[in-house]
């Protein structure tokens, strides 16, 4: 086929070159709205007894829903509460974490903050000082658009095990350069610290931090008033939804929740790091399907906005909807069977938070679902249901199973080990004595790690910048286990002492894993 399309193009070339005109092919016609206004109102009105469904299948706690048309909000309601236990209502106004809906947040962020589309591939390197990658030409080559894209060649979440330990921003992206990388713009793989870099070089290189970046270009002049890039304005928020974990199942099935943890991003703020209110995130939708203008006034170039919803590089080849998903700069990228172009994103804490944002820019049409429970597919759902009850009358699957399986198998796939530490073997050989392996013991990436013994031999393993200590379990031989914790948490991961090192299991999927004896 290769030869017959050469021979084709060398002929048309050679008519052209003696002046024989050749025939303009007809492109075909651009997609058009499908859905109508009473398609759309149908939806709206569903809304409320689908959100109740999800709620009581899953058990969350709260639950918060914006749905924007044509620029008017035509949807905006809080339901459930902000924090079991207690009696305060989700209204349109609580402020929740975003997690990952923070990427299209932030690169709204940037597309304001550059003006020029072709500024998204200029080389960052010079603009974040002590930034690099394991190979120099990369660092020297890789864009904005490259890190927003997840094609730089960094590994799957790159970064998050040094957060989980307690690593500050600084500390993660100077240490980026010890990760291995695939091949650069030919293989995506998703990094918060690899999108929080250019977003942090950006900021710099406009002489302010990411933060007040933010501020000033977009919830600012958007009127967000509720929206911040920082931790603490969320923890300081009179009206925030906390966090919440299943802890139990109760007799109808539905989980029970409860807000153990509280979940600080700021070391990832452009990646994960946004928290927002459902009305401020309904003028964010009225910015995005208005090209970059809101009540008659640009915010945004359209030209830089526009820029972040094309296709980068294939994320997913397969999706739930049989057609290839594509990552652009902030956005989840995809085309649908009328030709119509989707955006969306969702975010999940495992500590406790699930959202969702979808956008039909051709039908003038988006939602955004905001939830303060760790993921089980609720978000995801709601934003699925309204989309295809506008388009087809009625939801089409069951999306909250299918949603939650794959939820459950991204969990359960991560880097949970193969071995039940829980349950040594039968035929178990003794640990040696304590001081065999007690030390401080380096690590280029992870940093120093000490093992130390109690009077009765039980070992403490100590990491991080204000160390968290590990209890130590005896599993079998020279081989321990303790149980991690965090946002990446992997329940009981292996601990290897062999002649000087100490090989730590759920931080060695890059071979970064290995700590040696001082």
């Amino acid at each position: 086929m290769r030869t017959h399309r050469a021979t084709a193009v060398a002929g048309a070339a050679i008519l052209l070159a003696v002046g024989t005109a050749a025939a303009e092919p007809t492109p075909p016609p651009p997609p058009k709205p499908r859905i109508s206004d009473a398609a759309v109102a149908k939806a709206v009105a569903g809304l409320d007894a689908a959100v109740a469904d999800v709620m009581r299948r899953t058990g969350i706690p709260g639950v918060a829903v914006a749905v924007v048309h044509r620029d008017k909000v035509l949807y905006l309601k809080g339901f459930g509460l902000r924090r079991t236990g207690e009696s305060a209502k989700v209204d349109p106004d609580t402020v929740f974490q975003l997690a990952s809906v923070s990427k299209p947040i932030s690169s709204t962020v940037v597309a304001g903050a550059l003006k020029d589309p072709d500024a998204w591939d200029e080389p960052l390197a010079s603009s974040l000082p002590g930034f690099a990658l394991k190979d120099p030409w990369v660092t020297s080559h890789v864009t904005p658009a490259d890190l927003f894209s997840h094609r730089s060649g960094l590994p799957d979440h790159a970064g998050d095990l040094l957060e989980d330990l307690g690593y500050d921003r600084s500390y993660i992206l100077g240490h980026l350069r010890e990760e291995p990388l695939t091949p650069f713009r030919s293989s995506y793989a998703y990094t918060n610290f690899g999108l929080t870099a250019a977003a942090e070089a950006v900021a710099r290189a406009h002489g302010t931090t990411w933060q007040k970046l933010s501020a000033d270009t977009l919830f600012k002049p958007a009127g967000m008033t509720h929206t911040s890039a920082e931790f603490s304005a969320f923890a300081h928020a009179p009206d925030r939804a906390y966090g919440h974990v299943k802890t139990g199942t109760s007799k109808n099935g539905a989980g029970i929740w409860s807000p153990r943890y509280v979940r600080d991003p700021d070391a990832q703020a452009p990646a994960g790091g946004v928290s927002s209110t459902a009305r401020d995130m309904a003028r964010w939708l009225r910015l995005q399907l208005g090209d970059g203008v809101l009540d008659g006034k640009r915010i945004i170039p359209a030209d830089t906005l526009n820029r972040t919803r094309l296709p980068e590089i294939v994320s997913q080849a397969d999706t739930l909807r049989g057609v290839p998903q594509f990552y652009g700069l902030g956005w989840n990228v995809s085309y649908d069977d009328a030709g119509r172009l989707r955006l969306g994103h969702s975010g999940g804490f495992e500590l406790g938070a699930n959202t969702n944002v979808t956008l039909l820019p051709l039908e003038q049409l988006g939602i955004v679902v905001l939830t303060n429970a760790a993921p089980v597919g609720q978000a995801d759902t709601i934003a699925l249901d309204f989309f295809d009850t506008a388009e087809h009358g009625k939801p089409t699957a069951d999306w909250l199973a299918l949603t939650g399986a794959l939820y459950a198998q991204e969990l359960n796939e991560g880097h949970r080990s193969r071995t039940d530490y829980a349950h040594p073997p039968a035929a178990a050989e003794p640990a040696r004595e304590a001081g065999t392996y007690t030390g401080t013991y380096r690590n280029p990436f992870y940093g120093p790690l000490t093992v130390t013994a109690d009077a009765k031999g039980a070992l403490t393993l100590s990491l991080g910048p204000k160390p968290l200590r590990f209890p130590l379990t005896h599993y079998d031989g020279d081989t321990f286990s303790f149980e991690t914790a965090g946002e990446n948490a992997v329940g009981r991961t292996g601990v290897f002492f062999s002649d000087g090192t100490v090989r730590i299991e759920y931080l060695d999927a890059e071979h970064l894993g290995t700590f040696t004896r001082k």
